[in-house]
């Protein structure tokens, strides 16, 4: 079968297009076909080896930790899918797999696809949809009613954490650039403001806030002025870097390391078929360009969230 992997750690030209054989499904394990897998920036931090003091992987690496796809074979001792089914997941990020034309998956990963939208196009979902759930209800543990702003919610992750909080009954600020205000009061937002001026009053974008979640990677000086955008006993979440707390007003802080979870992603993806979730995708590109999309996200060129199709 055709994958895309890398020996060592390096720029985007390590990635290599070659043939292996197709893996066997162990214990607990699913065999499955790939339609699709996606680009989140920590496969550029994987690949570089950024991150091999905390994601220890072994060699050779084959990147992607989406999946979307059809199972193929069961492993031993797997209950509930069934050869057929059309699944997504989030991989283990050690062993991820998904730039593949089949991938292993643990079994309790799985979610049934979304079923309104084209499959390859359900590999947009596992990691940003994960990331945004396990921030916005476990980290921050949203609660009807109340303020929230998303720094960065145009963002893979921020769309999708504006239209959990606003399903939810949340009253959203959402702050980003200008050219995604529209897109972003589709989604719910109460209220859109441009890029935060850090030294400005909160109230100049209706805060503070019970709930800040942060997705915008600023100075250490600059997460800690959001820290007066939350409200007393209000809490402040960030997928890019920890925002310092504020015992003296009861304001906690919490970052943070997306998991795999198959019981949260098949509530998104019922979310998805219900229409309260939508997906933005930028691009679609095929897995033999996967170096071009890793060079060009580290050079900032990757318009948006990007779905590697596996032909």
């Amino acid at each position: 079968m055709k994958v895309v992997r890398f020996h060592e750690f390096g720029s985007s030209e390590v990635l290599r297009l070659e043939d292996i054989d197709r893996p066997i499904p162990g214990t607990g394990q699913v065999l499955v076909r790939l339609a699709a897998t996606s680009f989140n920036p920590v496969d550029d931090h994987i690949r570089t080896g950024v991150l091999a003091e905390m994601i220890p992987i072994g060699f050779p690496y084959v990147p992607g930790l989406d999946l979307a796809g059809t199972v193929a074979e069961l492993g031993p001792d797997v209950t509930g899918p069934q050869v057929g089914d059309a699944v997504i997941a989030m991989l283990p990020l050690d062993s991820a797999g998904g730039a593949a034309e089949y991938a292993l998956a643990p079994a309790v990963a799985l979610a049934p696809a979304p079923r309104t939208i084209d499959l390859a196009d359900a590999a947009a979902l596992p990691l940003t949809g994960l990331a945004a759930w396990q921030t916005i209800f476990e980290l921050a543990e949203l609660k009807p009613g109340q303020n929230v702003l998303v720094n960065g919610a145009g963002g893979a992750v921020g769309s999708l954490v504006v239209q959990l909080a606003v399903d939810a009954g949340a009253r959203v600020t959402a702050v980003d650039q200008p050219r995604n205000a529209d897109r972003l009061r589709s989604y719910g937002a109460d209220r859109f403001a441009g890029p935060l001026d850090l030294t400005a009053d909160p109230a100049a974008v209706g805060g503070p806030f019970d709930v800040v979640v942060n997705h915008v990677r600023v100075t250490p000086e600059e997460l800690a002025q959001l820290t007066n955008y939350v409200a007393d006993g209000g809490v402040a979440a960030s997928t890019a870097g920890p925002i310092p707390e504020d015992p003296d007003r009861g304001v906690r802080s919490a970052s943070l390391w997306v998991r795999s979870d198959g019981a949260q992603l098949a509530e998104l993806a019922a979310k998805v078929d219900a229409g309260t979730l939508r997906l933005h995708i930028a691009d679609r590109r095929p897995v033999a360009e996967l170096a071009a999309v890793h060079a060009d996200a580290g050079a900032g060129r990757l318009p948006g969230k990007t779905v590697v199709l596996v032909p």
